[in-house]
Formats: C-alpha cells, sequence, structure tokens
C-alpha cells in the first residue's frame, strides 16, 4: 500500500465519525444514510487522487470538504436546490465557523458527536438498536466488531442497524438534544455507548492491534464534556469516567515494545501514568454521591484496586471478589460471571475458580469467546493438569482473532510442552 493511501486509511478510521456526526447535524437524522455514503465517497476520492496528487496540506479539511460538495451535489440532483438552498447557504457559513468558537452552554451540547449520541439513544428503539447504531455511525466499529461486544453475529448486528435506520426514518426524529427533562430516558444509553466504544479500544475484537488508544481518549473526552454538563453530571456519568480514566492509566503497559500482550502482573507499573489514576479516583470519590449504585460504580471500584495496588501481591483480591459478587447481582451476564470467577482462583485458589466457571448460568454462550478457554488453561496449569491446559490453550488459540492474542497463547502453549 503507498504511503498516500496509508495516510488516507488512517485518516478516515479517525475522521470518519466526526464527519457523519457532523453532516448529519446539518441534513437532518432522515439523512443519515446519505451522510455516511458521501464520507465513504470521499474516502474512496481521496484513495483514487492523492497517489497521483499527492497528501493535500490539510487531508482533514480536504475530506470533508469532499464530503459536503458531495451531499450537496446530491441535494441537487433531487432537483431540490431551489428550497434548499437559502437552507445550505446558511449551513455553508456555520461549517466554515471554527469548531473551537463554537461554546459549550448549559442549553444544548455543541459537539456534534455528543449531539448525535443523544439522537440514536431515543427511547423509541430498543436499548441494543440505540448502541449498535451510535457504535456504527458515529464510532465508526464495523458490524463484526459490534457484535464482539454483544456476543452476537455479525448478520444479527446488520439486521439491527437496517431495522434501527427504518424506525429514525418512520419516526422522523429530529436533530436535536432533548430537554433537561428528557436526559435522563437517553443518558444511560449514551453511556453505554461510551463504555462499549472504550473496551473496543481497550482491547480490540479485530484488526491487527491489541489496543486502539484513539477510541479509548475519544470515549473519555466525550465522559469529560458528560460530566461537566449540568445536565448530564450524574453519578454514574462520574462513575464510568472513573473506571475509563483509571484502565487508561494501565493502557503504556498492556503490551511489550514488540506488541505482545502483557498480563497485570508482568506489567511495569513505572509505566502506569498516576496523573490519570488521581483523576480517575477524583471522578469515583464525586460518584459516591446519592444512593444508586451503578455497575460501573462497581467496575469503578475493581479498576481502583487494581491502580493503587503498589505490586501485584499487595492487589486486594479479597475487595475486588466483594465487588464482583454485587455486580454479578447486578449483571447476571456470563462474562461477568467468567470475571469474577478469575477473583474467586486468586482468593480461594484455582480449583474453586474453576468451580465458579462451572456454575456460571448460560455458560454455553461462551464457548466461542477465547478468554473462557484461556482462563480454563491458565487455572489448570496452576493445578499441574497440563493435559488439561494444553487443550484448552489451543482451543483459545483457535478462537483468538488478534496477533497477540495468539503469540500470548502460543507462549502458554509452548509453556506447557505443546
Amino acid at each position: 500500500m503507498s504511503s498516500s493511501a496509508s495516510i488516507a486509511e488512517d485518516l478516515f478510521r479517525r475522521e470518519s465519525a466526526r464527519l457523519v456526526a457532523m453532516l448529519t447535524g446539518q441534513l437532518g437524522v432522515h439523512r443519515l444514510e446519505l451522510a455516511e455514503d458521501v464520507v465513504q465517497e470521499a474516502l474512496v476520492r481521496a484513495l483514487q487522487t492523492w497517489p497521483y496528487r499527492g497528501v493535500p496540506e490539510n487531508p482533514a479539511a480536504w475530506l470533508t470538504l469532499t464530503a459536503r460538495n458531495l451531499a450537496l451535489d446530491h441535494l441537487r440532483r433531487e432537483q431540490r436546490w431551489l428550497e434548499k438552498e437559502e437552507g445550505i447557504a446558511h449551513e455553508r457559513e456555520r461549517w466554515s465557523a471554527s469548531p473551537e468558537a463554537r461554546v459549550e452552554d448549559t442549553g444544548a451540547f455543541t459537539d456534534d458527536t455528543l449531539r448525535m449520541l443523544f439522537v440514536c439513544c431515543h427511547p423509541q428503539l430498543s436499548a441494543e438498536a440505540q448502541t449498535a447504531l451510535a457504535l456504527r455511525t458515529l464510532c465508526g466499529l464495523s458490524p463484526a466488531e459490534i457484535a464482539a461486544a454483544f456476543l452476537t453475529s455479525e448478520a444479527a448486528i446488520a439486521k439491527r442497524l437496517v431495522r434501527a435506520r427504518q424506525r429514525i426514518r418512520e419516526l422522523a426524529l429530529p436533530f436535536a438534544v432533548p430537554g433537561p427533562e428528557e436526559l435522563p430516558a437517553r443518558l444511560d444509553g449514551v453511556l453505554g455507548t461510551l463504555y462499549l466504544l472504550f473496551n473496543e479500544g481497550y482491547k480490540a475484537s479485530a484488526g491487527e492491534r491489541l489496543v486502539r488508544e484513539e477510541l479509548c481518549h475519544e470515549a473519555i473526552r466525550l465522559g469529560l464534556l458528560l460530566a461537566a454538563h449540568p445536565a448530564t453530571r450524574a453519578p454514574r456519568t462520574h462513575a464510568l469516567l472513573a473506571l475509563m480514566l483509571l484502565n487508561a492509566a494501565r493502557l503504556p503497559a498492556r503490551t511489550d515494545d514488540a506488541g505482545n500482550l502483557l498480563r497485570l502482573h508482568e506489567q511495569d507499573r513505572r509505566t502506569w501514568n498516576p496523573a490519570m489514576i488521581q483523576r480517575g479516583i477524583h471522578y469515583l470519590a464525586l460518584a459516591a454521591t446519592g444512593d444508586a449504585v451503578s455497575e460501573y460504580h462497581l467496575e469503578a471500584g475493581i479498576a481502583a484496586c487494581h491502580s493503587t495496588a503498589a505490586d501485584d501481591a499487595a492487589t486486594d483480591w479479597p475487595r475486588i471478589l466483594a465487588l464482583y459478587d454485587q455486580l454479578v447481582r447486578l449483571n447476571p451476564s456470563p462474562v461477568v460471571a467468567l470475571n469474577r470467577a478469575v477473583a474467586v482462583a486468586r482468593v480461594h485458589g484455582a480449583q474453586a475458580g474453576l468451580d465458579a466457571i462451572e456454575a456460571i448460568p448460560g455458560r454455553a454462550t461462551l464457548e466461542s469467546y477465547h478468554f473462557l478457554h484461556a482462563v480454563r488453561g491458565t487455572l489448570n496449569a496452576e493445578l499441574g493438569n497440563q493435559s488439561e491446559a494444553l487443550a484448552h490453550f489451543r482451543k483459545a488459540e483457535s478462537l483468538a482473532a488478534l496477533p497477540a492474542e495468539r503469540e500470548f497463547l502460543a507462549r502458554r502453549i509452548r509453556e506447557c510442552g505443546g
């Protein structure tokens, strides 16, 4: 791949969500598919022209201008130019204004992505449709990546997206942030989307990289906007922000120089970001107001136990297990139960961890999840059951999607004599 093509594709991954949000904000939610189409076409044109004409001085501005012009051309072709001309001229002035000139106020969000998140999280859409639509349209995740987050199939996510877009057209949803009295019905959907976006950055479900830091930082940026706004400055917002900051503080230590996965006890804690940890603890303290305890509160508490431990031996595993006991009552999903089983093993031993795995309700849904088999392999290895550990590690390796994960599991297989 030429350097110009590589630049175009990298830029598109970073800019596509912003462009779709901006264009949909100008054209209206009923033009969501048009916004997606013209942004895709802008990338195609970049790939066609940049290798021959060179990369423009401001590639992001080039993509923005190209996508905008393609959208305007489409409106002209629909023979609606005369009735749209005045409105388009007005929007052209908005598009040309510096983003820094727009100031957040207490009445409305002005960040395009955040505005569109609230539109996607309309209460007349199902919770699953809200999140899938937001992750696809605004966060740029593929149907396969979204399917990994939901532990479902890519085809199921594709159908969910089609139904969500049809519902939006039927409802003719306006591009407007709901009033303060409507925000509680949408905030949970927005927070859930940011949670999954961060998770995809923290541990990618596809591609060559284990960590996609840009997704983590975008989720944190949007979380900070929510925490700063009077209408969404809620304890669960602060708790999610604390969780993301505490986990993001450990990003530099998650892989070695060769990109190989490092487990928590293998990480160099000197590379953790102490300022980010301190900021996470600050937001966790803010989350303590009120009586409600959300899943984000409990997960942030677990992250705080890891982030504040001086070393692996000092980790307060009994406290972590107690938090998981509460979390699995709030969210009795097989994934949460599997993570709890790891904590059980750290407190009560490897056999207790294996027993906890066997007791997971709905465990069959995890059979295609490589982490299940990796945990089983690790616990069997600790018990000296090398042949069983080897079988589980091989199963995990066959299911792992990322090169870093497969290399990690290959090392474990070699350690077991495979």
